[in-house]
Formats: C-alpha cells, structure tokens, sequence
C-alpha cells in the first residue's frame, strides 16, 4: 500500500484545509517542484520555506503532483487541470483555484 504524503503547511482539518482556503471544495495538496513537498497551497509554502516557488513545466504535466484530501489519491496535473472532481472519490474541486494555476503551472 502506498504512503500519504505528509501535508505541511497551516492545515486546518485532514482534508488539506488551510487557515488560508476552508471551503467545502478547497481539498487538494499541491507538489511544489521546488521543494517536492505537499503545501495546500502558495502562501503556506511561502510561509514555511525560505526559497521562491519554481512552477511545474508543462513537459512534467503528467507528474503526479496534486492530492486529493479526501481520499489521498495522487493525480497528474493533466488529470487535476482537466477535472472538477477527484477521478477516485467523485469529490468536487474549487474551480477557483483555476485562478490561481500560473502560480503553480507553466
């Protein structure tokens, strides 16, 4: 069986849930490629590292890099970026954090 990654960051619940982002659909745990660690999202890694965030290039779009807080399912960014759901659990994505994306994706 595959290990959870651990989620750093100021997580709220055990769904990756920030004192940042709290609503029902804000799930997800993003792989920073900088430091391949899970924050749920830009300001909680900016908050515990001490390095700029470096974006994934669309080349390593198929690197599993987001988390489903819900049922801790790994995704590609392809997968993430083309889905309002978890392809495992059916649990619903902020469309907002589309918003978001050039923070994170080339």
């Amino acid at each position: 069986m595959k290990k959870t990654p651990i989620i750093y960051g100021q997580t709220i619940d055990d769904q990756t849930r920030c004192k940042h982002y709290h609503s029902k659909r804000d799930i997800i745990a993003i792989k920073f490629r900088c430091c391949k660690k899970y924050y749920p999202c830009y300001q909680c890694h900016n908050e515990a590292e001490d390095h700029p965030i470096v974006v994934w290039e669309r080349e390593n779009f198929l690197e599993q890099a987001i988390l489903c807080g819900v049922c801790k399912h790994e995704l590609t960014i392809n997968e993430y970026m083309n889905s309002e759901r978890c392809p495992n659990c059916a649990s619903e994505f902020n469309p907002g954090c589309a918003t978001h994306y050039p923070l994170y994706f080339e």
